[in-house]
């Protein structure tokens, strides 16, 4: 025996490895770490189902404020079909603040399905192998330095797509048909549809430019998300989805 391994309070070094017990067979067979898992699990659960609530807070805002501007301007003659500029600005106010929430859960939802894929599997398949990537190490950093997982884009694109691509549509519907039941004269041609869509000192064309603006990014911002982002779940075909019913 060494010099400095007999003198008193002097501990041996320990080797990192399977000597030391983290391999990854030993670390499902580790109480310890296991419970500190399962608690770290329930816990980031229960942070995504909080902004998963708030998500639809905002999206119940939107259809809220539009089910009241529908009602106003469809029971009032009087009330010009302008109004339905004052509903696009509101959901889109909504869409914005949606889409800053719903990044914040996809940066926790990652954490989620980090631990679903790396640390659930092994645990249900009972095979450490199934173990793949440096997962630790990137949970663990995102612990020290929270960081967004996808960019304001992706992120409005995604809650477009989902929702907010209905509310847009029934807004442009239920405006057309403002315009051409409560048009001061019947609209029989392009012209007569022009100057319907005038409103006091506002010209048709820069009400129509808004309109269609505002509906054709809407539809390029979807397309585009759908073409480039793959999707938080997959479809089961039918031969797997078979495999689930009882």
């Amino acid at each position: 025996m060494s010099e400095e391994a007999s003198k008193p309070g002097k501990e041996p070094e320990r080797r990192v490895g399977a000597s030391a017990g983290i391999g990854r067979d030993s670390m499902l067979h580790d109480t310890s770490y296991v419970n500190a898992m399962s608690h770290f699990y329930r816990g980031e659960l229960g942070r995504i189902m909080v902004w998963r609530q708030r998500l639809d807070v905002t999206t119940t805002w939107a259809i809220t404020a539009t089910s009241t501007i529908f009602t106003v301007a469809f029971s009032l003659r009087d009330v010009p079909h302008i109004i339905f500029l004052f509903n696009l600005a509101i959901v889109s106010v909504m869409l914005w603040i949606e889409a800053r929430r719903y990044r914040f859960y996809d940066a926790f939802h990652a954490r989620v399905r980090m631990l679903e894929a790396h640390f659930m599997v092994p645990m249900v398949m009972g095979r450490a192998e199934t173990l793949e990537g440096d997962w630790r190490k990137l949970v663990a950093e995102d612990l020290l330095i929270p960081a967004f997982k996808m960019g304001v884009l992706e992120a409005l694109g995604w809650r477009l797509r989902r929702n907010y691509i209905f509310i847009y549509v029934i807004i442009l519907g239920a405006w057309l048909a403002k315009v051409f039941l409560h048009a001061p004269r019947r609209i029989d041609s392009a012209g007569a549809l022009y100057h319907a869509l005038a409103v006091g000192q506002i010209p048709g064309w820069l009400v129509a430019i808004v309109m269609f603006g505002v509906f054709a990014g809407t539809l390029i911002t979807v397309l585009v998300v759908a073409r480039r982002f793959a999707g938080e779940i997959n479809e089961f075909g039918a031969t797997a989805r078979s495999r689930w019913r009882i």
